[in-house]
């Protein structure tokens, strides 16, 4: 693996960890991009990486991402973000787990973590058992933390009527065809959400079987996940892996409106121009996607209850709103717009 320094997303990152625990086979890496507002925040991925290097890539992108977030969000932390190396057979043990928990208390609370994709809030108990740097515990009903999924998809719900009264004029969902990208945790929120309130929904995921129970649930019908971007729809709603917007996906979208949970949907910046130069509007991901992270944070830092965190969630379609009215005056794409504050945030602007 060649250093970090020379890889296109690294970003000035403060510190990169390159964790390794051969009794429990952990091979990690812990990423924290800035601490300017408080310790870096973000979520342990657990995936399997067809080379090494797509896990740094991985770890650097989102670790950035969780800077614009937090700080777009307006919490007071820095951006981080861990990636544990799974095998072939995904194989994860609760040794495994603590000895990564035992990584990020070696690092003296400059590092938070959460759940994020592959991990799970019974995973944060055993990372519990070995730092007290931890959020997204299990909680009683209507506390704060626990599975910050169903927060994340709230916020993106919301985002995306935000985005449908700028861009179609229209005060709620009923009638508006939603292609949804993935049928997860935060996917399977926001077609609930949707659903109830009225879209007409085509779901896609690798996973055929979640795909037809969530279309069962909501009355979507499923397609191939190779249909869903090219589909015409009011919303492409991007909620599973990232890098799914490029120079050619782009050219084939059918829909005035892309917004969605999944992190690093741009595989490129030039990618946020070529959306806004077809006349499509974005939400960028980092700030609609934010319900989670503000959800556990609260949990973290003690500094409110339900109340709190449902109001900072609420105040997702004003950050877009502002985003998007400083795009269209500026003449910059609603990304670079985001960017741009979020660096003058962090102090790097």
């Amino acid at each position: 693996m060649t250093t970090p320094w020379g890889y296109p997303d690294f970003d000035a990152h403060e510190a990169i960890h390159f964790v390794t625990d051969r009794n429990t086979g952990l091979r990690a890496i812990i990423a924290m991009h800035s601490t300017h507002l408080g310790p870096a925040a973000g979520g342990t991925r657990f995936w399997h990486y067809a080379e090494d290097s797509e896990a740094l890539t991985d770890a650097l992108r989102l670790s950035r991402g969780m800077s614009y977030k937090n700080a777009m969000a307006g919490l007071p932390l820095g951006g981080g973000k861990a990636v544990i190396l799974a095998d072939k057979d995904r194989t994860k043990t609760d040794a495994m787990i603590a000895a990564f928990g035992k990584s990020v208390d070696r690092l003296g609370g400059n590092y938070v973590t959460a759940e994020d994709v592959g991990v799970t809030v019974a995973d944060m108990t055993t990372i519990a058992t070995q730092t007290r740097f931890v959020a997204g515990l299990p909680v009683e009903g209507g506390a704060v933390g626990g599975d910050p999924g169903p927060h994340t998809s709230l916020g993106v719900f919301l985002g995306i009527k935000a985005a449908v009264r700028l861009a179609l004029g229209k005060d709620n969902l009923s009638g508006l065809h939603i292609a949804m990208q993935g049928a997860g945790s935060v996917a399977g929120g926001v077609a609930r959400l949707a659903a109830a309130e009225g879209a007409r929904l085509t779901i896609a995921d690798v996973a055929v079987d979640r795909a037809q129970a969530l279309a069962n649930e909501t009355g979507a019908t499923i397609v191939d996940p190779s249909e869903i971007m090219t589909l015409e729809a009011d919303v492409f709603s991007p909620n599973a892996l990232g890098a799914i917007l490029t120079e050619q996906s782009i050219a084939a979208l059918n829909v005035p409106i892309v917004a969605g949970g999944a992190n690093n949907q741009l595989a490129t910046p030039q990618d946020g121009e070529r959306l806004k130069s077809r006349g499509i509007l974005y939400a960028p991901d980092y700030v609609i996607n934010a319900g989670g992270i503000i959800n556990v944070s609260t949990e973290y830092l003690g500094d409110g209850g339900p109340d709190l965190v449902r109001s900072r969630i609420e105040a997702i379609p004003g950050r877009l709103e502002q985003i998007w009215a400083e795009s269209e005056s500026s003449g910059r794409d609603p990304a670079a717009v985001a960017d741009a504050m979020a660096q003058r945030l962090i102090g790097r602007g």
